[in-house]
């Protein structure tokens, strides 16, 4: 397994770095940490099971429905060796990294490493623009291919695709119609549903879950999983630490 750079600034586009100007101070062996929780997975079809989350702060993306903006200017500096004891207390065996963007974060890559030699099952949730090649095979990604209407479509690092495992899943976010016909495209065309497993949700409070229902079963594609965001359901919309 190839190692990462050691510089999360090089796969970011120019006119997207001030965006994650908050990296440039972070040393190696520490992460930059919105929050770390105990909760219920409410999405992928590890949905409703316990599971333990550390959520990374800074993203370089701007999804215009985003729910955890305030993960973009909002962290704390944390050694790994913390990060991963932390993670680990909570004494539940399935564990998800996600942000923000944590493939921004070089140690994210060390520290996904360390949860599986601990024995953890490990979830990593990425935004689909940053590569995912050097991510431990033992790690279930779960990479967004970001719709149109993200207003991020443009970032999304295709040939990841190459590099995901069959034991890996692909989320799409729902917006709105064109953003279906967008999707259905796509995974026709990579032949995704035939190689992992794809999800796809709305946007909440913009596409009616009754809606991507019925464009799901016209379009004949039996073997996309539509999910809802289970926590969003148990808990307000905008509640943290959930």
């Amino acid at each position: 397994m190839s190692e990462p750079t050691r510089t999360p600034l090089l796969d970011v586009p120019a006119e997207a770095r001030h965006r994650v100007a908050l990296l440039r101070d972070v040393p190696t062996g520490e992460l930059l940490i919105h929050e770390i929780y105990l909760s219920v997975q409410g999405e992928s079809t590890f949905a409703g099971l316990p599971c333990a989350f550390v959520r990374t702060s800074v993203c370089s993306q701007r999804c215009t429905y985003c729910d955890t903006p305030h993960a973009f200017t909002q962290g704390t500096r944390m050694a790994r060796a913390d990060v991963l004891a932390k993670a680990l207390a909570f004494g539940c065996p399935l564990v998800e990294i996600t942000g923000g963007e944590p493939l921004l974060q070089p140690d994210v890559f060390t520290l996904m490493t360390e949860l599986c030699d601990a024995g953890r099952t490990v979830l990593l949730e990425t935004g689909g623009a940053h590569d995912v090649g050097a991510v431990d095979p033992r790690v279930h990604v779960i990479m967004d291919l970001k719709c149109p209407d993200s207003g991020e479509s443009h970032r999304n690092h295709w040939a990841n695709l190459a590099k995901l495992k069959p034991t890996d899943q692909i989320k799409f976010v729902i917006a709105s119609r064109a953003d279906w016909d967008w999707t259905a495209s796509a995974i026709r065309e990579h032949r995704l549903d035939e190689r992992f497993a794809c999800l796809v949700s709305c946007v909440f409070g913009r596409v009616q879950p009754v809606e991507l229902v019925g464009w799901l079963l016209d379009s004949g594609l039996h073997r996309v999983r539509m999910q809802l965001q289970m926590h969003k359901y148990i808990w307000e919309p905008t509640t943290r630490g959930v």
